[in-house]
């Protein structure tokens, strides 16, 4: 592939297991897809742990950790104490993914609650990014953010109306879309698309999830955010290396680091 542009997956899941036969070539594939920089999120204190490590392992990847809104109800006495210190790690640039699900609602609603709270206010006390899980809770999360006051963070994998993404934009937020925006029925996310600020979106493959058509049924990857950054283009009326170089400088400004 041309060498002319260059592409971040902000947020994908590496660490997960689906990777453990192969993630070196995984990882080889992203590099020759022009994927130059790959952001692994944590679930929970053994992903993030996972994570901690594979930054040290590939030149490439970085990494965020958190407990996602399922895990909420497992985290353990001292959780934030453990985030805290691997937020120190040299690569690894925030607190993620964090925020409420109320679709699945895999842990008490009052516990998604708190822990998403928790970890808000640890990121604010450290001056840290944050990347935000929220499905069908776009109230609660909003309410939440505005009370801790602290609006460093991104939609990850948003999936909400244009409507939302007005109000959030307002507070300071950014988004990043994967490949929900190229699916065939796909038209809130072609609407946000068209609606969000250039400077305000990043792109992700949240992988192994969500792959991007004309993948759909097979295992995501990060090489395969060049299909979600053409779509994008293609929506947006631009070149795909317009979209690859706005999202790469944003992605650069949103985590305070220079890939």
């Amino acid at each position: 592939m041309s060498s002319d542009f260059r592409l971040i997956d902000s947020h994908c899941h590496l660490e997960d297991e689906v990777f453990d036969t192969d993630r070196d070539q995984v990882y080889e594939d992203a590099v020759a897809n022009n994927v130059d920089v790959i952001i692994l999120a944590g679930s929970d204190l053994d992903t993030s742990k996972k994570i901690v490590e594979l930054t040290k392992k590939y030149p490439g990847v970085y990494g965020i950790v958190g407990v996602h809104p399922h895990e909420a109800k497992d985290a353990p006495e001292g959780y934030l104490e453990v985030l805290r210190e691997l937020v120190q790690e040299a690569k690894i640039l925030g607190i993620g993914e964090i925020g409420l699900d109320y679709y699945y609602d895999h842990s008490p609603r009052e516990e998604q609650m708190r822990v998403f709270r928790e970890q808000l206010e640890l990121a604010k006390e450290l001056d840290k990014p944050f990347a935000i899980h929220s499905r069908e809770a776009a109230l609660d999360t909003i309410d939440t953010l505005k009370e801790v006051d602290y609006h460093n963070g991104i939609f990850h994998c948003y999936s909400y109306s244009v409507e939302v993404l007005r109000e959030i934009v307002k507070l300071g937020y950014s988004i990043s879309l994967g490949g929900a925006v190229t699916f065939k029925n796909a038209k809130k996310p072609v609407e946000v698309v068209r609606e969000v600020p250039l400077d305000r979106l990043l792109l992700e493959t949240d992988a192994p999830y969500l792959t991007p058509v004309p993948f759909r049924g097979k295992r995501n990857e990060p090489k395969l955010v060049f299909h979600v950054a053409e779509k994008i283009a293609e929506i947006k009326g631009l070149t795909i290396e317009e979209v690859a170089m706005a999202t790469f400088a944003n992605t650069e400004r949103f985590f305070n680091y220079k890939f």
